[in-house]
């Protein structure tokens, strides 16, 4: 059963659940409710790890988780329709006697009212409108209606916001809320079921892990004799079939220290702290570096394939870390970490294949690049920056900005320098 976190206003967050229960059966349901939208960015943070998918009652909260976590198919958020600017313009034409005369809205995009309005073919009187985004605050929005009415600009409010709705009814404004209607809900709900059967198909993927010893042949050269290596072989394989045991998967011994592991997806990533402390002893009782590569696939030629190109990777890293490799192409180094990086192999723009051609740099460098960019809410990076970070050696590193840059894929924003000697380091910005 998946845990589905729903984060909204406390009315909003209780009306989604409430509404949810007929799909008990396969998802469980977890009140994160906020008093301000901004609350999401603690609320994600916070109980990420106990949760499968975030379902958000508006979209300006799952923008706030969006760059928080990063963009991933475990964010879904309810989509407003006409319904709910419709269902508050009857509530003051109703109680107000007056529709759309000296009135002061909040949205956080001008189209999308607009085209409601459009549809009814109606022309408002007086109007005030102000777009919010993450940046704004409720206070901010609070002032913006607070201030049209005191000034005798507006007779009535109209806002997004439960805490926005609250504060100005104790102020004495007449105010209107646009929410969410069942039937919204409902359709969200739905999508929400769907996604997660996703992930159950998903989760029931084939893994394979390839765990390997690295410089066994010098072990084997070292080795005191055939006894001993056959000893060492026994306990590494114990420490295997024990982490196997948990998988509850199957376990293939490929030779020369290289070992396979098959089992499900849902399984491996939830036994990732695991796989971390069993590599870690393989290390300690064979006293060299252990590398792992995790492929997934629909199928156990395809999941071999990426688990194969997993392992190449974790072997061209300097410091050694779980790979992952997705069947949609998605990377993870890293993984388990705190500074795991997820970026893909793959990229579906000609003309910025093209450009990457010229600069003769690959697609899994540059969205390695990006990818790191994204984590680190980097508005801008040194050469410094990706040596620490991507273990990238300096004149490499160098040599790919420098041609980002030729074909107009980053650009020189500025100079940085902490002492008086010495080459200032210049400053890049991806565009």
């Amino acid at each position: 059963m998946y845990k589905i976190g729903v984060v909204g206003p406390n009315s909003s967050v209780e009306r989604i659940i409430n509404l949810g229960k007929e799909y008990e059966s396969i998802m469980e349901f977890k009140a994160y409710p906020y008093e301000d939208f901004r609350e999401t960015e603690k609320i994600v943070l916070e109980f990420n790890k106990n949760v499968d998918v975030w379902f958000f009652s508006g979209q300006i909260s799952y923008m706030v988780a969006k760059n928080t976590v990063g963009i991933g198919e475990n964010l879904l958020y309810i989509h407003h329709t006409e319904s709910g600017i419709y269902k508050s313009l009857l509530h003051m034409g109703y109680f107000q006697k007056e529709f759309l005369s000296k009135v002061s809205i909040d949205e956080i995009t001008t189209t999308h009212l607009e085209q409601a309005l459009k549809q009814i073919d109606i022309t408002p009187k007086e109007m005030y409108i102000k777009n919010f985004n993450v940046n704004s605050s409720t206070e901010e929005l609070i002032a913006f209606h607070l201030d049209l009415w005191k000034a005798g600009k507006t007779e009535g409010a109209i806002t997004c916001f439960e805490a926005v709705y609250l504060n100005l009814k104790e102020a004495g404004v007449p105010t209107y809320r646009i929410s969410t209607t069942d039937m919204e809900i409902r359709q969200s709900l739905r999508i929400l079921a769907e996604k997660s059967r996703t992930f159950y198909f998903r989760d029931t993927q084939i893994g394979v892990q390839i765990i390997e010893i690295e410089h066994f042949e010098k072990i084997f050269e070292k080795a005191k004799s055939s006894y001993h290596l056959q000893f060492l072989e026994i306990k590494l394989k114990e420490t295997l079939l024990r982490f196997c045991e948990q998988l509850e998967g199957s376990l293939v011994e490929k030779g020369n220290g290289r070992y396979f592991i098959f089992s499900t997806r849902g399984t491996i990533e939830s036994k990732i702290k695991d796989l971390k402390d069993t590599v870690f002893l393989l290390s300690n009782e064979s006293n060299t570096t252990v590398t792992v590569g995790i492929g997934y696939g629909q199928t156990l030629h395809s999941a071999e394939i990426n688990a194969q190109r997993a392992i190449q990777l974790s072997k061209e890293k300097s410091e050694k870390g779980i790979v992952i490799v997705q069947e949609d192409g998605t990377m993870i180094e890293s993984a388990g970490e705190e500074e795991e990086l997820r970026f893909s192999y793959r990229i579906d723009d000609k003309d910025f294949m093209e450009k990457l051609k010229k600069a003769k740099i690959s697609v899994k460098n540059y969205n390695k690049l990006y990818a790191l960019v994204n984590r680190l809410k980097l508005n801008d990076f040194t050469i410094k920056d990706l040596t620490t970070h991507l273990y990238w050696d300096e004149s490499n590193a160098r040599r790919i900005v420098v041609s980002l840059c030729e074909v107009d894929l980053a650009e020189i924003i500025g100079e940085e320098s902490y002492s008086s000697r010495g080459r200032p380091s210049k400053i890049y910005r991806l565009k």
